[in-house]
């Protein structure tokens, strides 16, 4: 890749992540450590705001901003794709988030961009064999709680024969499994970390109260407990 594609890359990636390394950006480009930092440069010397942290990368003034991005065809049969694989999800805040996303994203295409992602469109489905009816709505307010450490109250029934309970959470990580999306969160009533189904919530309340990060980390997670809490 020439300098000024690279470039415009780099920019790309400055506005996409709050924060990204110049080695993160070698990697990405196959290019030496050296040749990011001369990129950085011309970069600052062009009026482009980028905001050094030493020892943690590179940043972006906010507020900052670019032209328009021009999508490759690849990149947009990639958002195509990915919306039908969304639309086979079991959230529906996903799905109604992900969908208005797209239509800003694809607000941005230029006209021929527009009519090979249609084509695609009606050209691509994707089928499943589930017949399980895990749905659920409360993703995208588990996500900013999470993001903005907020707690949440849910009402929780973990099957059929227990009844349901109310906890106040503290969401720490997410993942799905078998087509279930799990939450993992420190309840305030157990004082301990839980796991908990989306499909299973059946009410949810984003709290105005904040809670300190207690520096959760999946891996630590995972080998202290037992395998059966993968599968929640």
């Amino acid at each position: 890749m020439s300098q000024l594609p690279r470039l415009i890359s780099i920019l790309t990636m400055l506005k996409s992540k709050r924060l990204i390394t110049g080695n993160e950006m070698a990697k990405k480009f196959g290019v030496s450590l050296r040749t990011i930092y001369r990129d950085i440069r011309k970069l600052e010397e062009a009026g482009v705001p980028v905001i050094t942290e030493e020892g943690r990368g590179y940043s972006i003034m906010d507020g900052y901003t670019v032209s328009p991005v021009q999508f490759q065809q690849e990149e947009v049969n990639a958002l195509i794709t990915a919306e039908k694989i969304i639309a086979k999800s079991k959230n529906e805040s996903l799905i109604e988030n992900f969908g208005n996303a797209l239509v800003k994203i694809k607000s941005t295409f230029q006209s021929n961009m527009q009519t090979k992602s249609e084509l695609l469109d009606a050209k691509m489905h994707v089928f499943t064999k589930s017949k399980t009816t895990y749905q659920s709505n409360s993703l995208s307010a588990l996500q900013l709680a999470m993001t903005n450490f907020y707690m949440i109250k849910i009402k929780y029934q973990k099957n059929e024969k227990e009844e349901a309970s109310e906890r106040e959470i503290e969401p720490a990580a997410m993942y799905s499994y078998d087509e279930k999306w799990i939450v993992i969160a420190w309840c305030r009533l157990r004082e301990d970390y839980r796991t908990f189904r989306l499909d299973r919530i059946i009410e949810y309340k984003l709290l105005n109260k904040k809670f300190e990060d207690r520096k959760f980390e999946f891996r630590n997670y995972f080998l202290s407990c037992p395998d059966e809490e993968l599968k929640a």
